[in-house]
């Protein structure tokens, strides 16, 4: 009984996170009783490679979320960084390492050069990354001079296309790709169990031991099937290494820094903020600034993944990655988010787009299907935060 009212009180204190998980699992069910194929080692895989970009997308956005911005820019630069990354590597025969650091650099400069107009000018985000919006795709048809450029070699078509399997051998699956995701499990285990012990610490409440544990299982239970069925395919996706390091590295950002913690109370009250000695402007610009390198990181992915360098890439994918922020708990009124969740909102328009394209639903029909989930996730966000007001 008291294990019943532990998770009870569990998911009455993390309903934002709760309710987005639970919407994932039911989602993977349905389309996995629809389509027996959903759920094979070789879709699970092609879902890996065909939107991990808009993953990355997602993990900046956030931040720039958090802070109670927008950007609405992040598909131009995606296309400019992939453009500029072509000429280098497939006009001048550079090498694809020169490729990537040339794309690295112009997202850079992006990133400063929007952050200095919203930070230190003072005008709205939204305006700034639409004029970029604009600037930024007129910028790859210049770069590309209005043609696809293609291909880029297979070095470069590697990063998002390539595996790492048969390092430590195995009988019909990889068993590195198995050993990887045993670390991670492992990993995990330890902060959680960290993080309990600090909450304890501090007289914090926290789940029952039974539940905690059960938890800790079922994640451990569900992480090695899908790494077994990685395993039994072709093994472990290099892209799929790019978005851990990426997820794992943002996630002790945006939660133990004191960069982090900034982000956060410039969203939540921005002249309290200020009161407090935060250095609003600087944080504002540098979280810009990132987001530029995380669209850059994402026009390589996306550019290797199309094998060629195209003026119309990365169409829309600035409203695929703000919706995966709203639809992984992200507030609409800044303050609240976090790179988890956007990765599991991320991972629900994923499964949503795959599980309708298996199911042969209309090109005309997907966007709607987006969009009612976009609503729906908005609405609950507004939800939350009148009951919220309610209970004070």
């Amino acid at each position: 009984m008291n294990a019943i009212a532990s998770a009870r009180d569990l998911i009455t204190r993390n309903l934002r996170q709760s309710g987005i998980l639970v919407a994932f699992v039911a989602i993977v069910a349905v389309f996995a009783l629809l389509n027996p194929m959903f759920l094979s080692a070789t879709n699970l895989t092609n879902i890996v490679l065909q939107y991990t970009y808009i993953l990355i997308l997602a993990i900046g956005m956030v931040m720039i979320i958090v802070a109670g911005q927008i950007d609405l820019s992040v598909g131009s630069v995606v296309a400019l960084t992939g453009a500029v990354s072509a000429v280098v590597v497939v006009k001048n025969g550079m090498p694809w390492w020169a490729g990537v650091l040339a794309a690295l650099v112009v997202g850079l400069l992006v990133g400063a050069w929007q952050g200095f107009w919203v930070a230190y000018v003072g005008i709205p985000g939204f305006i700034v990354t639409l004029a970029g919006m604009l600037l930024f795709r007129g910028l790859t048809y210049v770069v590309l001079d209005n043609i696809s450029i293609s291909p880029f070699g297979k070095p470069y078509y590697d990063i998002a296309n390539g595996f790492l399997n048969g390092l430590f051998g195995g009988y019909g699956y990889d068993v590195f790709t198995l050993v990887i995701f045993a670390i991670g499990v492992v990993g995990y285990a330890v902060a959680q169990w960290r993080g309990r012990q600090s909450k304890i610490s501090y007289h914090q409440s926290v789940e029952s031991m039974p539940l905690f544990v059960a938890k800790l299982v079922v994640v451990a239970a569900v992480v090695m099937w899908f790494a077994y069925k990685l395993a039994t395919y072709r093994g472990l996706p290099v892209v799929l290494i790019i978005l851990a390091v990426l997820t794992i590295g943002y996630t002790l950002v945006t939660q133990k820094s004191v960069f982090g913690r900034h982000v956060y109370a410039v969203g939540g009250n921005r002249h309290a903020a200020e009161l407090s000695g935060v250095k609003v402007r600087k944080v504002n610009f540098w979280i810009f600034v990132n987001m530029g390198l995380l669209a850059a990181v994402a026009g390589v992915v996306y550019s290797s993944r199309m094998n060629a360098a195209q003026p119309g890439a990365g169409n829309m994918f600035e409203l695929d990655a703000i919706a995966a922020c709203f639809i992984g708990g992200a507030s609409t009124s800044g303050g609240v988010g976090r790179v988890g969740g956007a990765i599991i909102g991320g991972l629900i328009m994923a499964v949503i787009s795959n599980g309708m394209q298996l199911m042969g639903v209309s090109t005309s029909i997907q966007p709607i299907v987006k969009g009612l989930v976009l609503l729906l996730a908005v609405a609950f966000d507004i939800y939350n935060r009148r009951r919220a007001a309610a209970l004070r």
